[in-house]
């Protein structure tokens, strides 16, 4: 089981190849799937250091997402969580619509917060 700072490297690590999908054109198969896993592993990042016990399912996460957005004044996440997983199925599968996502904002967004995370466990 990682620590805080396993789980905060591991973000950063998505984080890049995040980065590195989203200029035009966007390379929505891995913005979305690395989007995702640097969020989740942002959210257990700050879990693990306030000592949340996190279920390990999607759910579980976006719901330590809020109780960190309210308790630790992080960024509110816990609505983003859950539609980076439906676009991570809509571009793995094809099968659903891509939500309306701007590449530009999802990565400010996944890199504010992974620097509150990182302020907040340093």
């Amino acid at each position: 089981m990682a620590d805080a700072r396993g789980f905060l490297a591991r973000a950063e690590s998505h984080l890049r190849r995040a980065r590195t999908a989203a200029p035009h054109p966007t390379d929505w198969y891995d913005l979305t799937i690395y989007g995702f896993y640097c969020l989740e592993a942002a959210v257990m990042a700050g879990a693990t250091h306030a000592g949340l016990q996190v279920p390990r399912t999607h759910p579980g996460k976006a719901a330590a997402a809020g109780k960190l957005a309210q308790d630790h004044r992080l960024p509110d996440v816990s609505v983003l969580l859950p539609m980076l997983n439906a676009a991570r199925k809509a571009a793995a599968y094809g099968d659903t619509p891509l939500p309306a996502l701007d590449p530009v904002r999802l990565v400010r967004e996944l890199e504010r917060y992974v620097t509150a995370v990182a302020k907040m466990i340093s």
